[in-house]
C-alpha cells in the first residue's frame, strides 16, 4: 500500500491518499484552496487509481474542509464514526467560527463501525475508537504495512487539544493509552499536524502521555 502525504488548508492539515491494487482512499480531506485539490487529484491521475471512499477519523473543520470539492468530482461514500455526531451536523458554524464561509453538508455519511478488520476492497484496517480531542474520533491501524492513520489523538511528542467541544485530556490519555500504546512500537504514526513519528517513540518522548 502506498501512502501519500498532503498538508494543506489554513491549519496546515495532513490529508492521507492510501492506494493500492489501483483503487485509492483519502482520509481527512483539508483542501482549502484549488491548486491543493488538483494536486490531489494529479496523484490519483498519475497513480492511475480510483478514488473509491472518503474516511474520517473526526469531523472537525480542518479535516472535513475539502469534502465537498472531493465530492463535487467524485461520487463515492463518506465514512464516520457516529457516535456523536454534532460536529458534522455543525460544520458551518465551526467554520464561521474561524472566518470561513462554508455550506452546511445536505447528507449523512455512511457509519464508520469501530472493530478489527473492517474491509473496504482492497484496504483492511482495525478502526479504534480513540475519543478525547474529539467525540467521533477514530484511528485506523493496518498491521501489514504496520501504519497508523492517527488523526488528532497524538502528534509527534505532542497530542491533541482538548479545549473544543467534548474534549477531555483524561479520556485522551486513555484512548492513547490503551488503544495506541498496546500497538507494535514499530508502528509508523502518520498524524492529522506534523511530521510523522513511531509508537515506540511517543512512549519514550511524549511528554503528555508516558508509555
Amino acid at each position: 500500500m502506498k501512502l501519500y502525504k498532503f498538508t494543506v488548508g489554513p491549519f496546515e492539515e495532513n490529508t492521507y491518499v492510501l492506494i493500492s491494487e489501483k483503487k485509492a482512499l483519502v482520509v481527512d480531506p483539508g483542501f482549502h484552496k484549488s491548486s491543493e485539490f488538483n494536486e490531489f487529484s494529479r496523484k490519483l491521475d498519475e497513480e492511475n487509481a480510483s478514488l473509491k471512499a472518503v474516511i474520517l477519523t473526526h469531523a472537525h473543520v480542518d479535516h472535513v474542509l475539502g469534502l465537498q470539492s472531493v465530492l463535487d468530482d467524485f461520487s463515492v461514500p463518506v465514512y464516520l464514526n457516529d457516535t456523536d455526531r454534532y460536529l458534522w451536523d455543525n460544520f458551518a458554524s465551526q467554520a464561521q467560527m474561524f472566518g470561513i464561509a462554508a455550506k452546511q453538508f445536505d447528507f449523512e455519511p455512511e457509519k464508520l463501525p469501530v472493530q478489527k478488520n473492517w474491509e473496504i476492497e482492497p484496504f483492511c484496517f482495525d478502526v479504534l475508537y480513540t475519543p478525547g480531542h474529539a467525540p467521533d474520533h477514530v484511528s485506523l491501524y493496518n498491521a501489514e504495512d504496520q501504519m497508523l492513520i492517527a488523526g488528532d489523538v497524538i502528534f509527534r511528542e505532542g497530542v491533541g487539544r482538548t479545549d473544543l467541544y467534548r474534549g477531555d485530556m483524561k479520556i485522551l490519555q486513555n484512548s492513547i493509552r490503551e488503544q495506541l500504546y498496546s500497538l507494535p512500537d514499530e508502528t509508523k504514526v502518520y498524524p492529522g499536524h506534523g511530521s510523522s513519528t513511531t509508537i515506540g517513540h511517543e512512549k519514550k518522548r511524549n511528554p503528555f502521555v508516558h508509555g
